[in-house]
């Protein structure tokens, strides 16, 4: 049975968001809202929420996955940041972005792309996220909530609850979202490459 909570936006509840830490740390996948859309995550390694969430979205295995980070030096455990980079990151974290790094061993083989071993991260600005983050210790795996044959992302949690709420664990109502999903910066080689255009401004990236 999916279980919706309404968690306050600026001031989130902290018993709600224990007990969603406890749905995602049993494997659970969880709908949250974002500073670009709602979102679809679930806890590094968790095979059958990975899979579902796939299914959900009908990803097929060359997606770049992305690692929803609560801060940079947690980046940095899980894909390869050198100095440039590092200043890159500093300067549009938190924020809108999501940026393509290479992946180190610290990744599951099951969220790499194939033949690049690349993985996204980001860091959100959005005070649930980073409730959510704080609490769980760890970075979320994520996809960005954008149903099939659809552009944009899911911003509203009941129109979620109608199309999804019999697929996912946990719904967490934190209010309308942003329409536009991230801007996705590739960050494997520098000069960087902008792969698409969102809500973070894309210009330092041109």
């Amino acid at each position: 049975m999916t279980q919706f909570f309404q968690i306050h936006a600026q001031n989130p509840q902290k018993r709600l968001i224990d007990q969603a830490i406890g749905i995602l740390r049993q494997g659970g996948v969880v709908a949250y809202p974002t500073d670009s859309g709602y979102a679809l995550g679930c806890c590094l390694g968790e095979k059958k929420a990975i899979e579902k969430i796939k299914w959900l979205r009908q990803l097929d295995d060359r997606h770049n996955f992305t690692l929803v980070c609560s801060d940079l030096s947690e980046i940095g455990t899980y894909a390869k940041v050198d100095n440039s980079v590092f200043r890159l990151l500093k300067s549009h974290t938190p924020g809108p972005y999501t940026f393509i790094l290479n992946a180190t061993s610290e990744v599951p083989r099951l969220l790499l792309h194939p033949k690049r071993r690349s993985i996204g991260v980001r860091v959100p600005d959005h005070r649930i996220t980073h409730a959510l983050l704080e609490t769980l210790g760890e970075p979320l795996m994520s996809v960005t909530l954008i149903p099939v044959d659809e552009e944009l992302p899911m911003t509203d949690a009941e129109e979620i609850r109608e199309r999804y709420g019999a697929h996912i664990d946990l719904i967490i109502d934190g209010g309308a979202c942003h329409l536009e999903p991230t801007t996705v910066v590739d960050l494997r080689e520098i000069p960087p490459t902008l792969v698409r255009e969102g809500r973070g401004d894309p210009a330092p990236f041109r």
